[in-house]
C-alpha cells in the first residue's frame, strides 16, 4: 500500500527552487549556505552523514556567490548552491579518507575534474560525507566511521544503502540541497532507492574519473543524488562540462535537452522485468513497482516482458568478481596488513578478490564484452528497461546480512555499461520509500530522463524528513 505523498511533503529546497530565489533577490547563496551549515551543526550528530564540515571555505564561497550574483555574474544554475561530496572525490588540500580511518592523513594535490566543474559552476561544497570504506558494499555500514542514519524511521537505525550513504542520508534529511556519489554496482542508485531521492548512474566513462579514489576502474561512475529529475539533469550538465549560461538558457526556455522533462511517455517501448526475475524482491517492492509499470501502461507507454539473454543474477555476480579483483588491486595494502584498522566486513570482499588468477580475470572481461553484445541485441525492440532499484525496504542495521548484498537489479548494468536512474514511487505502509529503476542504452541518459520525470509527475516528490 502506498501511502499519499501530499500529506509528507514539506519544505522542499531544490536547485531549481534556488535557481529562481536567488535571481528575483528573494533569497541570497550566503543566507542559504549559512543555514545550511546550522543545521548540519544541530542534527549531524544524530544523522552522522558528514565525514568533515568546511564552514570558513562554504561561508566564504557564499560571500562570493552572492556578490558576484549582485554583480550581475551568473555562472548559472547551480551558482551559490551548497552540495555535499562524498568522501572519495579528491579536492586539492584537503583529507580524502575513502572512509578509513587509515588515511585521515591523505592530503589531496588535485581536485577532480568533476568537483572542479561544480566549483566553476558556482556550486559550494558544504563538506566530505561518509561512505561504505573504500567504497566497498551495498549496504552503507562502516564499523570503523559509523553508518549515516537512514532519516525516515526515527525508532530505527535503517540502512541508508552505500557506497554513497553519507551523501544520500545528507540530501535526504535537508543538510544539503544536493550531493555527488559514485556507483560501482548501484552506490547511487540504491542509496538514492532507500532514502527516498533521485539518483542517476551515468554511463561509464561519460563523465571523468581522475581524482577519485578507484574502487573499480572499469566499472566506477561518479554522478548526481537530488530531489528531483530536473535537479539531477542539472547536476549532469554541470559535471558533463556544459556552459553554465548554456544550461541556464535551455532549463529556462525548457528546449534541448530539458525538453526531456517534458516528453511524456507515449509510445515508449518500456521492458519489464520476466517472471524469474521478479523472485527476487519482496512483496512490497513488487507491489510498487507494478503500480508504477501500470501507470507507465496508463501514460501511453508501450509495456512489453523483457525476456533478458542471461539471469540479473549471474551478470550481478561477474560484476562482483570484477569489482573484487580490481578493488584488491587498488586496496591491498591497507587490507593486507592486519595491524591496521578496517572494516571487517569490508576486508573480507577486499581479500576475496586475490583468489582469481589474471587468466580468471581475464576470461571475465571477455565474457563481458559478449555479455554486452547479447544485451545489446536483446535490446533493439526497446527504448528502456523498468526494474526494482531495490530488493526490499531499508532494513534495521542489526539485521543485516554482509554475505548477501542489496544488488539484484542495479549491478548488472554496471556491468553491461549502461545508464540508469533510480526514481521514488512512493512509501510503504510503514512510511519507508519505494523505488524503482529505469534502466537505458549506453550514452541514452537523456531517455531515462525522460522516463524519470514521468514517473516524478505520476507519483510527486518525496518530502524532507527529519530536520
Amino acid at each position: 500500500m502506498l501511502l499519499a505523498l501530499t500529506d509528507m511533503i514539506s519544505e522542499l529546497t531544490t536547485i531549481e527552487s534556488l535557481f529562481l530565489s536567488f535571481r528575483d533577490g528573494t533569497k541570497k547563496p550566503y543566507d542559504v549556505v549559512r543555514k545550511y551549515l546550522e543545521k548540519i551543526e544541530t542534527h549531524n550528530a544524530y544523522y552522522s552523514a558528514y565525514q568533515s564540515v568546511w564552514v570558513e571555505e562554504a561561508l566564504a564561497g557564499a560571500e562570493l556567490a552572492t556578490k558576484a550574483l549582485a554583480a550581475g555574474h551568473d555562472l548559472g544554475p547551480l551558482h551559490g548552491v551548497p552540495f555535499a561530496l562524498k568522501d572519495i572525490f579528491h579536492v586539492t588540500d584537503k583529507v580524502t579518507t575513502c572512509g578509513t580511518v587509515e588515511l585521515n592523513q591523505n592530503v589531496a594535490k588535485v581536485t577532480a575534474t568533476v568537483v572542479r566543474r561544480l566549483i566553476n559552476a558556482g556550486a559550494i561544497i558544504l563538506g566530505k560525507t561518509k561512505t561504505v570504506e573504500c567504497a566497498f558494499g551495498g549496504w552503507g555500514t562502516n564499523q570503523m566511521t559509523g553508518t549515516p542514519r537512514n532519516p525516515w524511521d526515527d525508532d530505527v537505525h535503517r540502512i541508508p544503502g552505500g557506497s554513497s550513504s553519507g551523501s544520500a542520508v545528507a540530501v535526504a534529511s535537508d543538510l544539503a540541497v544536493c550531493a555527488v556519489g559514485s556507483d560501482t554496482g548501484g552506490s547511487i542508485r540504491l542509496p538514492a532507492g532507500y532514502c527516498g531521492l533521485v539518483g542517476l548512474k551515468l554511463t561509464y566513462g561519460r563523465l571523468p574519473n581522475d581524482g577519485i579514489m578507484p574502487l573499480s576502474q572499469s566499472l566506477d561512475s561518479p554522478g548526481p543524488l537530488t530531489r528531483s529529475v530536473c535537479d539531477a539533469l542539472l547536476m549532469f550538465e554541470v559535471m558533463d562540462g556544459r556552459e553554465g549560461w548554456k544550461i541556464s538558457q535551455d532549463y529556462t526556455d525548457g528546449t534541448n535537452n530539458f525538453s526531456s522533462l517534458t516528453r511524456g511517455v507515449v509510445g515508449l517501448r518500456i521492458g519489464t522485468l520476466s517472471a524469474s526475475e521478479r523472485q527476487h524482491c519482496s512483496a512490497e517492492t513488487l507491489d510498487a513497482y507494478d503500480e508504477a509499470v501500470l501507470r507507465l501502461s496508463r501514460a501511453g507507454a508501450v509495456i512489453q516482458t523483457f525476456d533478458n539473454p542471461k539471469p540479473y543474477g549471474e551478470l550481478a555476480d561477474t560484476n562482483g568478481a570484477i569489482t573484487a579483483v580490481e578493488a584488491y588491486y587498488n586496496h591491498h595494502q591497507l587490507y593486507e596488513d592486519l595491524n591496521k584498522k578496517m572494516d571487517a566486513d569490508v576486508r573480507a570482499r577486499m581479500l576475496s578478490g586475490k583468489q582469481y588468477t589474471a587468466h580468471e580475470y581475464c576470461g571475465m572481461r571477455e565474457q563481458r564484452i559478449q555479455d554486452m553484445t547479447a544485451f545489446a541485441a536483446q535490446m533493439r525492440g526497446f527504448d528502456v528497461l523498468i526494474t526494482p532499484t531495490t530488493i526490499g525496504i531499508a532494513p534495521d542495521v542489526d539485521d543485516v546480512d554482509q554475505n548477501i548484498g542489496p544488488s539484484y537489479y542495479t549491478r548488472p548494468f554496471n556491468y553491461l555499461e549502461m545508464c540508469g536512474i533510480s526514481v521514488p514511487t512512493g512509501l510503504d505502509n510503514q512510511g519507508l520509500p519505494t523505488s524503482v529503476q529505469i534502466v537505458g542504452r549506453a550514452n541514452d541518459e537523456y531517455t531515462i530522463l525522460q522516463a524519470g520525470a514521468t514517473l516524478e509527475t505520476m507519483f510527486g516528490r518525496l518530502g524532507i524528513i527529519g530536520s
